[in-house]
């Protein structure tokens, strides 16, 4: 403390309260508290400053939320009748259908989902469905959820071992019949009469292709040697936009590395985009005795191929994908 702050605070050392106030007011002088209170003035002045234009961004924020709800509860109110008689059943043909009207709903908020072709499914007897993977399979998760509704089947799904390994999965995938793949058990299905969906690329192509939207099959030919040993038609099927709705990085080289080295299938994804998305499903490729597994195969790449040359400009534009929510303009060839 400096010399006059002691004389200060000893000449009013007879009023105890005055000694302890100058006293502290000296303390913080020497450790320059003052200053403190000036930067704890201008956050406070931020603060004041900033908070109503917080609000201005948020309300809106939060009313877009409300009305989302809103809108997704009045799509399962529209399918109540059809929710009850599902849980009238079976317990799980109703958790299915309450699920698929959420889906089908989110879809329909969020993307603008739309299906062309669905009369190509169906009504009874089975079908493989051979589609394109996205980042984020979302598309296809809405495409279950079109043919329990409209179809009022359960459309069986392949999907890869790791899926089965994350904590809280298994009921799920038990209640949606998702397999990890043997061919038996493929076979299995299909013979039992249930749509099967099958992605050859698998996560591979998730995490590998791009916005130009490049097959990445390899020379996997198991899927045709299961709709063969099984007899049953395949029905490609392709989503436009879904690059744009979700991106990965797997392209970079060290997570490229990452998978190729230990199948870690850990990139980074973004995105979320309310992007446009349309799902087309092919005309559907006849079991053919004739054809063996490496032929069927390629039929059926270039099969999915043609759906996104007709359907998907390349590159893949999100601005452009995000505009298309605006007008229906497809793209054909």
């Amino acid at each position: 403390m400096s010399a006059i702050g002691n004389q200060s605070c000893l000449s009013g050392a007879e009023d105890s309260f005055a000694f302890l106030v100058c006293v502290f007011r000296a303390w913080e002088e020497w450790a320059g508290l003052g200053q403190v209170e000036d930067y704890l003035s201008f956050l406070e002045y931020l603060v004041w400053v900033f908070t109503p234009l917080a609000i201005v961004f948020l309300v809106p924020f939060l009313i877009v939320i409300f009305l989302y709800l809103s809108i997704l509860f009045l799509h399962v109110y529209k399918r109540k009748n059809q929710l009850r008689e599902a849980y009238s059943n079976n317990l799980w043909d109703g958790a299915r259908k309450t699920l698929a009207t959420l889906w089908d709903g989110h879809g329909a908020i969020w993307h603008g989902y739309e299906v062309h072709g669905m009369e190509k499914i169906p009504n009874k007897g089975a079908a493989l469905i051979v589609y394109y993977h996205g980042a984020i399979p979302i598309d296809y998760y809405y495409f279950l959820a079109s043919v329990i509704i409209q179809k009022g089947r359960t459309c069986h799904s392949v999907a890869d071992h790791f899926l089965f390994k994350i904590p809280g999965f298994k009921l799920l995938l038990e209640v949606f019949s998702v397999i990890h793949g043997p061919q038996e058990e493929c076979v299995r299905a299909l013979r039992n009469g249930h749509l099967l969906g099958i992605s050859p690329g698998g996560v591979r192509e998730a995490l590998l292709s791009d916005e130009t939207y490049p097959l990445i099959w390899g020379k996997r030919k198991g899927f045709a040697q299961v709709a063969i040993d099984s007899q049953v038609p395949i029905i490609p099927m392709f989503t436009q936009n879904v690059r744009e709705g979700f991106r990965s990085l797997g392209t970079l080289k060290f997570f490229r590395w990452l998978y190729e080295r230990f199948r870690l299938p850990i990139a980074p994804i973004y995105g979320g985009f309310p992007v446009k998305f349309r799902t087309y499903l092919g005309d559907p490729i006849p079991y053919d005795p004739n054809l063996n597994a490496v032929e069927l195969a390629d039929k059926v790449q270039q099969a999915v191929q043609s759906l996104i040359d007709q359907h998907q400009q390349i590159p893949g534009n999100i601005l452009r994908a995000l505009l298309e929510r605006f007008h229906s303009k497809h793209k054909h060839k």
